[in-house]
């Protein structure tokens, strides 16, 4: 069983690559460089385990177990036969395989998923489906072909926890990397004026109290002939923290606050996480020490009407303005004009992070006068 280190790619969000570098590089990973929409760490299966399990931003786990020249499709075929591939495999369990080519003479993926395929399936007798627990991924850029085992399984977004959903939800992942650009740690209240289904809050909650993301679900490192039940069950064991904040989120649609105190109570926060239904208009500052207000709120191209957004906006920022003072202010848009409505004295904003397919951008304040 391999026990050396090896090349490890956290994916990400295009635009979030830094927020999740950091991330690793805070829980000890050996962060190698980036690339768009990923990080790069060495580690062992240990590692795999860990980032698997402690990451909040990470939405993969790409455990990197080989590379070879493939310029041509002959060569593919003898290289691919040739792969050790029960250094890294089960024996006897189905398979998946994906392919995608980047400026090479191989640039058709299904040819090349095809012949990957047909490797594992006469060399190394593993049966294939499209619905198999493990994923074999090839990629082949600059005449390179490299060999990935996807050791996450379903993308990490999906916790096991956060059932109930509102319109247009936010990733876990990403609102995760999003609090942290915002400087948040844990160490202060947050406040959602248009929580939905309380991502941003759950997000906030779990990492106040230390609550390792991956605890309520299975991976699919698991099934590899490397996993140590014993280890992991060591790994999970961490007991979660207390925190004294109420982590507070606001929505005027009711079936969103009845899924996020849903989420919440399955997450284990509910005695930390308060939602109401409540419109902007109405938000008024809590007590206790200032903190961060995260919102993300319609921008017109999945919820709303662009053009009747300025005057939401407008209320959002005058009620900060008004009765925030200390507290920092996070806002994701992909508008820089309904961002401008606010009146409030935003920061450069972000680089653009890729969301669903629409560019957005984190805008932020310094504590408010």
């Amino acid at each position: 069983m391999p026990q050396e280190t090896f090349e490890l790619l956290l994916t990400c969000a295009p635009g979030l690559e830094n927020a999740l570098a950091e991330e690793a590089r805070e829980k000890g990973f050996a962060v190698q460089s980036q690339i768009t929409g990923g990080v790069l760490i060495n580690g062992n299966w240990p590692d795999v385990w860990r980032a698997n399990l402690t990451l909040r931003g990470a939405n993969a786990v790409l455990a990197r177990i080989g590379s070879f020249p493939a310029s041509h499709m002959s060569e593919l075929d003898k290289r691919a036969r040739k792969f050790e591939w029960g250094r890294w495999l089960p024996k006897n369990l189905a398979l998946k395989v994906t392919a995608s080519c980047k400026a090479s003479r191989l640039y058709h993926s299904g040819a090349v998923c095809q012949r990957i395929e047909t490797a594992l399936r006469e060399e190394f007798g593993a049966p294939l489906s499209d619905r198999a627990p493990l994923e074999v991924m090839a990629r082949i850029e600059r005449n390179i072909c490299t060999l990935s085992i996807d050791t996450s399984g379903v993308l990490l977004h999906k916790r096991g926890l956060k059932l109930a959903m509102a319109k247009a939800p936010m990733r876990e992942t990403m609102a995760a990397l999003i609090l942290r650009q915002c400087g948040y740690r844990g160490l202060e209240p947050v406040v959602d004026p248009m929580c939905g289904s309380g991502t941003f809050i759950l997000e906030a909650a779990e990492m106040a109290r230390g609550l390792l993301p991956g605890r309520s679900r299975e991976f699919a490192f698991e099934k590899l002939p490397s996993f140590n039940a014993e280890q992991w069950q060591q790994l999970k064991a961490q007991p979660p923290g207390e925190t004294q904040f109420i982590f507070r989120g606001f929505d005027r649609d009711a079936g969103a606050i009845k899924a996020a105190t849903a989420n919440a109570t399955r997450a284990g926060v509910n005695e930390n996480a308060q939602f109401t239904l409540q419109s902007i208009s109405a938000l008024t500052r809590p007590a206790g020490q200032p903190g961060l207000v995260i919102c993300n709120p319609p921008y017109g191209q999945r919820i709303g009407d662009a053009k009747k957004l300025g005057s939401l906006y407008a209320s959002f920022g005058q009620v900060l303005r008004e009765g925030f003072s200390g507290w920092r202010v996070g806002l994701i848009t992909n508008d820089a004009s309904l961002a401008k409505a606010t009146g409030l004295p935003f920061q450069k904003p972000s680089d653009a992070i890729l969301h669903g397919g629409i560019k957005i951008r984190l805008y932020q304040t310094h504590p408010l006068d």
